[in-house]
């Protein structure tokens, strides 16, 4: 196996930071010592320890799209809706998990008002997710819902902005947020609902197929 370069040592140093210290309480010396390298390799790979944890925070999340991409596609037959709850009952159900990371990207997202270098750095990581999850939405649609003007990546802007909003509610009052099963128990009937008010007006969610 090959051995990992110093960047990527630095990453998954800043990685275990976030998760075991969190942002703003991690120092240069803590992901220097986590990663095995010296300080000035954080300087020279990143230009600042602020630089990489961003960094380190968009590389946490691209992980947790793709783990939840796999808990999606965990099961056979499956319909598209079916995965979609799958991939949501996985992704409340690691937010304890992630924590450290979640509110380090949401201070991230705060400092980036003030700094447009930050801002970039933000918009490319949300432009890779998007691409990430908008993959996952045309392997579970098909090239039939392409066709009928379904847009993968619409579609994942929307799936990321859910995600996001129960991010925070989770962050702010987690009590009151609900967890996958009971997000899944109470839109599963909303869906039906509307699939029955409007099947074929293109202007609701009446148009979505489970199959």
């Amino acid at each position: 196996m090959a051995q990992a370069s110093h960047r990527d040592q630095l990453l998954a140093g800043a990685v275990e930071c976030l998760r075991t210290k969190g942002y703003s309480r991690t120092t240069a010396r803590d992901i220097a010592n986590a990663s095995g390298a010296n300080l000035a390799s954080i300087g020279y790979h990143f230009g600042s320890k602020e630089a990489l944890l961003n960094a380190a925070i968009g590389r946490a999340v691209e992980e947790w799209t793709t783990r939840l991409g796999e808990a999606a596609f965990a099961g056979e037959n499956q319909s598209p809706l079916q995965q979609m709850a799958a991939s949501w009952v996985a992704m409340l159900g690691s937010f304890e998990e992630l924590r450290p990371v979640l509110v380090g990207f949401v201070e991230a997202v705060g400092q980036s008002a003030w700094s447009e270098g930050l801002r970039q750095e933000l918009a490319a990581h949300y432009s890779t997710v998007r691409e990430q999850v908008a993959s996952m939405v045309r392997a579970s649609l098909g090239e039939d819902a392409e066709r009928a003007g379904a847009d993968a990546k619409v579609i994942a802007s929307f799936l990321i902005a859910v995600c996001d909003g129960l991010v925070l509610q989770w962050l702010l009052d987690p009590a009151e947020t609900p967890n996958g099963e009971e997000l899944i128990s109470s839109l599963g009937p909303a869906l039906s609902q509307s699939l029955q008010v409007a099947p074929n007006d293109p202007t609701t969610l009446g148009t979505v197929r489970s199959g």
